[in-house]
């Protein structure tokens, strides 16, 4: 598979893995269609691309996943087709059970889950109509297996592991794949961003996230993963082992990540 002359949709690419892959697809002969909350900063990343010409900003917000379907329409109209949906937007938890309010739970859940579903199921029948598309999501190795500070956050991963392992099931028909993409630590500002346990904004930066993969070297690493139509792809330095021992030996991987006291 290749990128020449596709249509390909990215979500969350203000900051972060989403903007890396946005400045390393603009090189690849393909549209892009870009989008998060922030209209400015979407532009600027625009403006920092090669071609930018072959870009075109669409502002949404996931958590209001009522929406979405317009957005999708308009999506459509922007260059004729969609080719790939990466989904990529969300945000992270950092807190104790204990400790979380139930609205973060509901946050995550409506952002992180709902609305990449919401946005999922209103392009599909465009890629049904197309006979062929390609879902793209970004969940997590907390997705796989589980993590302290991170409840609300794995809930949510885990989530759309069931859901679009179903959808590869269904669609198959349909000439449409599913990659998960399974990040472990990447350097970007998840950390910074995320939820603590009454809905503010931790502020500070994990210290196994900045020590984390560069994120341009994500990246193209995970754009080699969706080349080749991985089902999953687990992409992070030594973290990745945990998900063979969650399958394999979990009481091994509990003691491993009580002993990390990674927050």
């Amino acid at each position: 598979m290749t990128f020449e002359n596709k249509t390909i949709w990215i979500t969350g690419a203000s900051s972060g893995i989403g903007e890396a892959l946005t400045f390393q697809l603009a090189k690849q002969n393909c549209k892009l269609i870009i989008s998060s909350r922030r209209e400015t900063v979407l532009n600027e990343v625009k403006n920092k691309c090669q071609q930018p010409e072959n870009i075109k900003v669409l502002p949404l917000d996931l958590a209001d996943y009522k929406s979405l379907p317009t957005i999708v329409e308009k999506a459509i109209k922007l260059f004729g087709k969609v080719d790939i949906l990466i989904n990529n937007g969300g945000i992270s938890h950092r807190s104790l059970i204990i400790d979380t309010a139930i609205e973060v739970d509901k946050k995550l859940m409506e952002i992180d889950y709902l609305g990449t579903v919401a946005l999922s199921k209103a392009l599909l029948p465009h890629f049904i109509a197309q006979k062929s598309g390609h879902f793209v999501t970004v969940t997590s190795l907390m997705g796989k297996f589980s993590s302290p500070y991170r409840s609300a956050y794995c809930g949510a991963k885990h989530a759309l592991h069931g859901f679009f392992d179903a959808l590869r099931l269904e669609h198959d028909k349909d000439n449409i794949k599913v990659t998960m993409i399974c990040p472990g630590f990447v350097n970007t500002n998840v950390a910074r961003n995320a939820l603590t346990g009454n809905g503010s904004t931790q502020n500070e930066q994990d210290t196994a996230t900045e020590n984390g993969l560069d994120v341009d070297v994500f990246a193209k690493r995970m754009l080699k993963a969706i080349k080749k139509e991985k089902f999953e792809a687990y992409i992070g330095k030594g973290e990745t082992k945990g998900v063979y021992l969650k399958r394999f030996f979990p009481k091994l991987l509990h003691k491993v990540v009580l002993r990390s006291a990674v927050r």
